[in-house]
């Protein structure tokens, strides 16, 4: 927040318009493309929860590991390879990671009662919509959170395969609760880091990187909304 700031003041009337301007289009895009991945996951949860046929296949047999750990996998791919990717490329592999995340999280149709699951969904809306707007306008550099939430991050993926195998409601309640701090932060930190890339990337010029930026930053964020939505729902939701 301080940097953008500093570069802003640099720059008067019409130069610091357009890049609020800017600034105001780079965000919708970022919301409108995770707004979309969301959309996808939600169709193809509830098409897989939905069909007991589905959840068979993919829950009675092997492929259940497959489809639990493939969206982790392709989350580090598509981090690292994501500068040699177009940006047309990069947000149609961001679709399909939306649709793959939408099979992993299809189980939760069959275990979760569906009034339960849209209230947590609005109760995670609202927490997610108020945490970005804090990391937008805050003034304080949240930069120094970053290290510390990653970590966690990793902290509460090996607990949480730790647990497949001990299964114990115990360490999974603590994981939830963890988990949903952990990506509450990232979410207010998320955004005001992808104010500031922004930032960078504007002075530069690079249209190409700034259209993968938004993809990026869509992804980050769609991330910090699922898994707070999902550590929310372990804690509150009814289970049929």
């Amino acid at each position: 927040m301080a940097e953008f700031d500093t570069v802003r003041s640099a720059y008067a009337g019409a130069r610091s318009a357009q890049i609020d301007e800017g600034l105001r289009a780079h965000m919708n895009k970022v919301y409108g493309l995770m707004s979309v991945a969301m959309v996808i996951t939600g169709a193809v949860a509830y098409l897989v929860g939905t069909n007991e046929a589905l959840m068979v296949a993919i829950y009675g047999s092997g492929l259940k590991w497959v489809v639990m750990f493939a969206p982790l996998i392709v989350v580090f791919a598509f981090g690292a390879m994501i500068q040699r990717m177009s940006a047309a490329a990069a947000q149609a592999v961001f679709w399909g990671f939306s649709a793959l995340m939408g099979l992993s999280i299809g189980w939760i149709f069959a275990v979760y009662t569906g009034i339960s699951i849209a209230q947590v969904f609005l109760v995670t809306a609202i927490a997610f919509l108020s945490l970005s707007l804090y990391g937008y306008t805050t003034k304080r550099d949240l930069s120094g959170m970053g290290a510390f939430l990653i970590m966690g991050v990793v902290g509460l993926i090996v607990a949480s395969i730790i647990n497949i195998f001990l299964m114990s409601s115990a360490v999974m309640f603590a994981v939830s609760v963890i988990g949903v701090l952990i990506f509450a932060g990232l979410t207010a930190y998320d955004t005001q880091n992808i104010k500031n890339t922004y930032l960078a990337m504007a002075m530069q010029g690079d249209s190409e990187w700034l259209g993968k930026s938004a993809v990026m930053g869509a992804l980050q964020l769609y991330l910090d909304f699922i898994n707070m939505f999902m550590f929310l729902l372990n804690l509150l939701g009814n289970r049929e």
